[in-house]
């Protein structure tokens, strides 16, 4: 018996998911309760100020890791469209990694959406708006876009994905002025006490210097017992908000977070082939994060060729994953030559989706103050290329600083901080040995900075002054500066 069936998934099933989808094509509704309750990111204001740009020709593409608001925040931009007084019909949402799309072309969705509720595009009043969340699981998803903005003047198109090594790769190389790249980093502290309810355990004090606002915080014993959850599962909103993922962050966030980045997010785009290699390399990064590497080390210790190893770092970087940190010298210049450097997660909360959380007293957590303190600052792009850590040799001794920042008109050191997880270094300045030197052979800009567990205050060290403070207080600190900065 011969049984004839299309292998095309109809359009009116399509056009069926799309209207649930979209429940705002009915007059009165908007999104999710749920989703509406949700705080906004702290880039939200800047998100929607992108999109209605609408003179501006271009799509906006959200890149980003995996579960750091992407989708929540797309779906909130609908619901402020709708605020703002843009008719339901003319928003469209479409989940570009549902089976039901498979096969359909980007063209094709639009052009339902426009013959499902008979736009006329010639109408320079009445804007249109098409998200496509996961764009990437569209195969040459870029071309389709880049013709779908040539093409419709009256359409404003946004863009999430979460293979942010591919969407990188892909908008920059196919974008040709047509898109405009919005990173959504993880969490910043300052937005984790934003989310759970926990603003109040710093307080905003007034500062002589209004560009640089000061914060304290009565109760530090509070502030650090959030600062460890913040390390623990706090870079992800998802977490934040979900008691269930807050309590195994392993169970909840593993696969999404890293496994599907490192085994189904398109590595082959960086020619590579052996995922569970990759998978493996990444674990040995991520349990030790904030540690010095030298590549030839790293080629001995895990028996892969430097070539192979440069190919994972780029691809662990472009994917939002890693940050590699270069070196200074004593003389607080680049290395010419780079035979090592730092590696740091960009998201500290990744180590305890892989390996377990981390306590108060555990080892790993110097390192791990150290990463979450360098995280704040990926969310500025200008300030974290002008930062470095300083690391040389005297005779038989080695001295070390963690954080250097240098001038971009004159490349000479601004500022320094040492970053340490105890109070040892308040009382026993001997702790300050690498500082103290870097201090003497370098003028800087403003007083360095020692990073401490509870103590705040400043001293004067070999006729310098030395300013103290919480890791936690200043983690917030550099946070809460660079989003009001973004504004």
């Amino acid at each position: 018996m011969l049984i004839e069936q299309s292998l095309v998934i109809p359009l009116p099933a399509v056009q069926e998911y799309l209207a649930d989808t979209n429940p705002w094509w009915v007059a009165g509704k908007g999104i999710d309760s749920d989703m509406q309750a949700w705080p906004k990111r702290a880039y939200f204001t800047s998100f929607m100020r992108l999109i209605k740009a609408i003179d501006v020709r271009r799509a906006v593409v959200v890149i980003g890791p995996r579960r750091v608001g992407k989708t929540v925040m797309l779906t909130q931009a609908v619901q402020d469209l709708l605020d703002s007084g843009v008719s339901g019909s003319r928003i469209m949402v479409a989940q570009m990694d549902v089976p039901l799309f498979s096969g359909q072309s980007l063209g094709s969705l639009v052009k339902l959406f426009i013959d499902t509720h008979r736009h006329k595009l010639d109408d320079p009043t009445s804007v249109l708006y098409v998200f496509f969340d996961e764009i990437q699981y569209l195969k040459d998803w870029e071309t389709h876009l880049k013709v779908l903005v040539d093409t419709h003047k009256g359409v404003r198109f946004v863009a999430t994905g979460s293979a942010a090594a591919a969407l990188r790769m892909k908008s920059r190389e196919s974008g040709a002025g047509r898109f405009s790249d919005f990173v959504l980093p993880p969490l910043t502290f300052a937005e984790y006490l934003d989310f759970c309810g926990q603003t109040h355990l710093v307080q905003d004090i007034a500062a002589l210097d209004a560009a640089r606002p000061e914060y304290h915080a009565p109760n530090i014993a509070a502030l650090n017992a959030e600062f460890i959850n913040y390390l623990n599962y706090g870079g992800f909103p998802e977490a934040v908000m979900n008691p269930s993922v807050r309590q195994d962050p392993r169970r909840y966030l593993r696969q999404d977070i890293v496994d599907k980045v490192l085994q189904k997010d398109l590595p082959s785009l960086f020619g590579i082939s052996d995922t569970q290699e990759l998978n493996r390399f990444f674990n040995v990064l991520a349990y030790n994060t904030g540690m010095e590497v030298a590549p030839a080390g790293l080629s001995k210790d895990t028996g892969l060729s430097k070539t192979r190893i440069d190919e994972y770092l780029e691809y662990l970087e472009a994917a939002f994953l890693i940050k590699r940190v270069h070196r200074l010298s004593d003389n607080a210049r680049r290395l010419q030559r780079a035979t090592s450097y730092k590696v740091y997660l960009t998201n500290p909360s990744i180590r305890a989706a892989l390996f377990g959380i981390v306590r108060a007293e555990d080892p790993a957590m110097g390192r791990l103050v150290e990463t979450a303190i360098w995280s704040q600052w990926l969310h500025s792009t200008d300030t974290i290329a002008s930062l470095h850590y300083a690391r040389w040799k005297e005779g038989r001794t080695d001295y070390e600083v963690d954080l250097v920042g240098l001038a971009a008109s004159t490349q000479k050191p601004r500022f320094a901080v040492e970053i340490k997880w105890s109070d040892r270094a308040w009382s026993d300045w001997s702790e300050l040995k690498s500082l103290r030197k870097f201090m003497a052979q370098h003028p800087l800009a403003r007083p360095p900075l020692v990073t401490t567990l509870t103590q705040a205050g400043s001293a004067t060290i070999d006729g310098k002054q030395v300013d103290f403070t919480p890791s936690s207080l200043h983690c917030y600190t550099i946070a809460r500066n660079l989003l009001q900065q973004a504004g």
